[in-house]
């Protein structure tokens, strides 16, 4: 399951999941208490993989119902994703609890923009703990996936630091205007294998976002863009590491919060529709026999 829907599942679920926290609040859907966040703005229209969540959690419920969470499911999922595409093992701890609630306010101040400058990005991966160089390493990722038009229309439109060619390419797929949920691939190179390309592209200045292009810009990290793009071996080995330290990102473990039967939902909201479900078949059944 995850080998077959790798490049859809990788597609930027690990830096939402792990930036925040690994509790799956991801995977919520909207409640009258609360509003996901699959709809915060990094988010909006660009995770994707929530099938795959939910047919996993299916099959491991009917095999061993009330023990897997779904936090630890993403997390495996994106480790195994990762593997399935060329990258490096990494062992994941296992044993997180599931949220019960969602914060969009939090994911829209957490999650890093696509149009962030680098100044932007490493405070919002310092305020997580981590240093440039796993800032680095982690953006490496997106060798996997795709963006919107939406997202990256202002870089090949109005930006300087472009491949001209590159960005030329690009424009027949997104227009100036319309267009907007258009997709290009994040690593034009290797679309499907993770390896160093997103690197060797920065330097070509072919990074397709604004955030991208910002770690080979003339600053601080061009050193390491550079070490990476020549190394995979290095790239892949930081990369690694630092999602071992973006697993162990504030997990809610112990007996605190609840392991979901179905990842969308947290349990209370599954005892109410049962509730409701009740009192609707016993109120028609009443009926039926007046």
């Amino acid at each position: 399951m995850v080998a077959k829907d790798s490049c859809k599942f990788c597609n930027g679920f690990y830096l939402h999941n792990n930036l925040i926290g690994c509790d799956a609040f991801v995977l919520l859907d909207n409640t009258s208490t609360f509003t996901r966040e699959k709809t915060a703005s990094p988010n909006n229209n660009s995770l994707r993989g929530f099938d795959v969540a939910d047919t996993i959690k299916s099959q491991l419920e009917n095999i061993c119902p009330g023990v897997v969470s779904c936090a630890d499911i993403l997390v495996v999922a994106v480790r195994d994703s990762v593997v399935a595409l060329g990258g490096t093992n990494w062992t994941v701890q296992l044993g997180r609890r599931d949220s019960t609630t969602a914060s969009l306010s939090a994911a829209n101040s957490t999650i890093p923009a696509p149009a962030l400058n680098f100044s932007g990005l490493l405070s919002a991966f310092s305020n997580r703990g981590f240093t440039a160089n796993e800032l680095v390493a982690l953006s490496g990722s997106q060798t996997i996936g795709q963006a919107r038009c939406t997202v990256f229309r202002t870089r090949i439109y109005n930006e300087t630091n472009i491949d001209s060619s590159f960005a030329t390419s690009l424009k027949s797929n997104c227009p100036s205007t319309g267009g907007d949920n258009n997709l290009a691939h994040l690593d034009l190179t290797s679309p499907t294998s993770f390896d160093n390309s997103y690197f060797k592209n920065l330097i070509s200045n072919k990074g397709l976002l604004h955030s991208d292009q910002q770690l080979f810009n003339g600053g601080s990290t061009d050193s390491q863009v550079n070490a990476y793009s020549s190394n995979s071996t290095s790239f892949l080995t930081d990369f690694a590491n630092a999602m071992v330290k973006m697993g162990n990102l504030s997990p809610l473990i112990g007996t605190s919060d609840q392991i979901r039967k179905n990842c969308r939902k947290t349990k209370s909201m599954e005892c109410a529709f049962l509730r409701i479900h009740f009192i609707v078949v016993t109120i028609a059944s009443k009926q039926n026999f007046s």
